[in-house]
């Protein structure tokens, strides 16, 4: 899976400007607002978004991300 150029950058952006704590708490808001996203403003899409924002900080998960976009190929 190819992640958009648009998302990619908005990430980094993330990654950079918010600490940690609070990029954990961005990704709950995320998740839980893709859980609305029968909501008209919400949308399922922000779940995915959510999992990336907080897989920023759980190195874990952001491995695991990391693989599975690579597809399953070692570095």
């Amino acid at each position: 899976m190819k992640l958009n150029g648009r998302l990619k950058r908005w990430l980094v952006r993330v990654r950079r400007k918010v600490p940690p704590g609070l990029r954990s708490l961005l990704g709950l808001l995320l998740v839980a607002g893709g859980v609305l996203g029968f909501l008209p403003v919400l949308g399922f899409w922000m779940i995915p978004l959510g999992i990336l924002v907080i897989a920023l900080d759980v190195k874990p998960l952001f491995r695991r991300i990391r693989e599975w976009r690579r597809g399953g190929r070692e570095r």
